[in-house]
């Protein structure tokens, strides 16, 4: 009876240490994912936890990772999942409904899921840039249509991330068809790759590397319309009262080319710390991160009221058109016919 209690005693006094350590909450991210460490030490203290964040690769990659370990989830939480991702996901069965209450603050539009399997947290437009610096000493005219891409004068000049292996690739893509339909859309797709239209495997590889403005050589890329901003605030001597008359890039606004993409943060079925797991939810719909997002991803937070950075004056939003619902209803469709229809041939 005595050897029972002091198992039993060593067993109580290692589960209380263990409590004391508080549990782990593994969550997994795109790539461009950021986030103040402050925030994330603040919510680690209120709620006795360690937050383990996972980069899951640009947000098509992550996509695919989640619905191979399914059976075996790899975090608790996923966030960078969007609205053109969100019918996968659903068919995949990948995710647990949870609704939070800070959903309140998000306009209803805005609103990625009347079920909660994906809670919105940011929203932005995709759109393609160009750098001023090269269209000025090329003389070259900004191109105005899709179609001027496949000119001989912009050959070569775009880059753009792949639809699959990227969420602004695949809006781009979604976007195309919603413009041309699919037979116009792959012709669109053909005829651009074969006037140098290059790939990469996601928005950091376009952006970071292949863009004349980085190092690069090319002079159109496709990011987002917040994107201008970006460069206007990481610039040397960048100071808030003292705004430039214009950014040292811009967005075109071709017809056809952008998307309005709302980005979401869901649990995952299968977590192992599910209490825990809301509770992140409503943290990355909370003020303080809700505030902290713009200036780091470069997204517009999706609860109203919040006080954006004055360079945003260079994030324009235009007017984007509506993209028809059986588009949006399987993208993983014209995914698959985009690569049998413009990789293959």
């Amino acid at each position: 009876m005595r050897k029972l209690l002091t198992v039993g005693a060593f067993l109580l006094g290692a589960a209380q240490a263990q409590s004391s350590q508080g549990a782990t909450l593994t969550v997994i991210t795109h790539d461009s994912f950021d986030v103040d460490k402050k925030l994330v030490a603040g919510f680690e203290q209120a709620n006795n936890v360690h937050v383990r964040f996972v980069k899951g690769g640009d947000a098509g990659e992550m996509l695919s990772r989640l619905i191979l370990t399914r059976r075996a989830p790899i975090a608790d939480v996923v966030y960078g999942l969007d609205n053109s991702m969100l019918a996968r996901a659903r068919q995949a069965d990948l995710l647990t409904p949870y609704k939070s209450p800070n959903l309140a603050k998000v306009p209803a539009a805005d609103r990625l899921d009347d079920a909660g399997l994906l809670n919105t947290v940011d929203t932005g437009i995709v759109a393609l840039n160009y750098d001023r610096a090269y269209f000025q000493k090329a003389g070259l005219a900004l191109p105005k249509t899709l179609d001027d891409l496949k000119r001989p004068q912009y050959a070569g000049l775009t880059v753009i991330a792949s639809p699959a292996t990227s969420s602004p690739g695949l809006a781009f893509l979604l976007a195309t068809v919603n413009h041309y339909g699919e037979p116009g859309a792959w012709t669109w797709w053909r005829e651009a790759r074969a006037n140098g239209l290059k790939l990469t495997r996601g928005w950091s590889d376009s952006y970071n590397k292949e863009f004349s403005r980085n190092g690069g050589k090319y002079p159109i890329v496709l990011s987002y319309a917040s994107s201008p901003a970006a460069e206007v605030f990481y610039a040397d001597g960048y100071d808030a009262a003292k705004l430039p008359a214009q950014a040292p890039t811009g967005n075109l606004f071709l017809p056809g080319s952008t998307y309005r993409q709302l980005e979401g943060v869901g649990i995952l079925k299968g977590a192992k710390q599910p209490a825990l797991a809301r509770k992140f939810v409503d943290f990355m719909l909370s003020g303080p991160v809700q505030a902290d997002f713009p200036t780091r991803m470069w997204v517009y937070p999706a609860a109203s009221g919040v006080k954006l950075d004055p360079v945003f004056k260079f994030a324009q939003e235009p007017g984007v058109p509506a993209v028809k619902p059986e588009i949006t209803a399987n993208p993983q469709r014209l995914v698959d016919a985009w690569v049998t229809n413009v990789l293959r041939r």
